[in-house]
């Protein structure tokens, strides 16, 4: 091999050499551009769902939204301040007996159980009227949502009729539909529909369905709510007459029985 020939083969092996490190370090460069191009569309998202989460998290809840809502759709039946006065019987009725309830409350279920058809009687019979006063407290405690819905549900209830929303919230108390305090059943409109079955006025109600799906009586709900916050009532059922708080005999607790509740009814009737 000539000496020409050699130094002409390293010269273009070189070359070659020169050239597939260029094009080497084309696809170098080409990657890294694609790695920081794939980095920052993935930081930008991350950085993008972070946003929308903390977003999201901050925006007030439907039921936050309703406490605060200006326009107020009240029931049927109400009167006074968004519909939150809710009187229940004879209007000629000289006395009034506050009633203040959860609907989740397992005591106001018992109460309900076993003396609600006593007060039905009683106010049917003209001794007294009800003024209803609903609370949501236990879904503030147990994160949920059944104390407020089903206020809402009762409110759908009074738009049709008073008759209608005692029958109903009696239907709710019962041992057959009342949950437990840990079950938030009442947040589900279904079950609080199929419970409105057992009720002839709400039973295939078209737009008692309709409002209780919709939430109609949502803010409403939260008025009525606001009511109870507002007032010196720390528990419920609490009962009071002409300003004082109704109870059993010997106790600080509303009567659970229909004879405790009788006679301390009687006591607040004489006074």
């Amino acid at each position: 091999m000539s000496a020409r020939n050699s130094n002409a083969n390293k010269a273009a092996a070189r070359e070659r050499l020169r050239e597939e490190r260029e094009r080497q370090a084309k696809r170098d460069r080409t990657r890294r551009q694609l790695v920081v191009a794939g980095s920052t569309v993935a930081i930008l998202a991350v950085a993008g769902g972070v946003g929308f989460g903390v977003v999201q998290a901050n925006k007030p809840s439907h039921w936050e939204a309703a406490k605060d809502a200006k326009a107020v759709t009240a029931p049927k039946n109400t009167s006074g301040a968004n519909g939150t006065t809710v009187i229940i019987g004879k209007p000629e009725a000289k006395k009034t007996l506050e009633l203040y309830e959860d609907s989740r409350c397992p005591i106001c279920a018992t109460f309900e159980q076993q003396v609600g058809a006593t007060i039905q009687k009683d106010v049917d019979a003209g001794k007294y009227k009800i003024k209803y006063v609903g609370a949501t407290f236990i879904d503030n405690s147990d994160n949920g949502e059944g104390s407020k819905n089903a206020l809402s549900a009762l409110g759908a209830a009074l738009d049709v009729s008073p008759e209608a929303f005692s029958a109903y919230k009696t239907a709710l108390y019962s041992a057959a539909n009342h949950p437990s305090e840990s079950d938030d059943k009442f947040a589900d409109d279904a079950a609080l529909l199929k419970i409105a079955d057992s009720v002839n006025e709400l039973k295939d109600n078209a737009a008692f369905k309709k409002n209780v799906e919709s939430g109609t009586f949502d803010a409403w709900a939260m008025k009525m709510s606001a009511t109870f916050d507002n007032s010196s009532v720390e528990g419920t059922p609490t009962l009071r007459m002409d300003g004082r708080t109704v109870t059993a005999e010997g106790s600080k607790n509303a009567p659970l029985t229909a004879p405790e509740y009788t006679a301390a009814i009687a006591k607040a009737l004489a006074g």
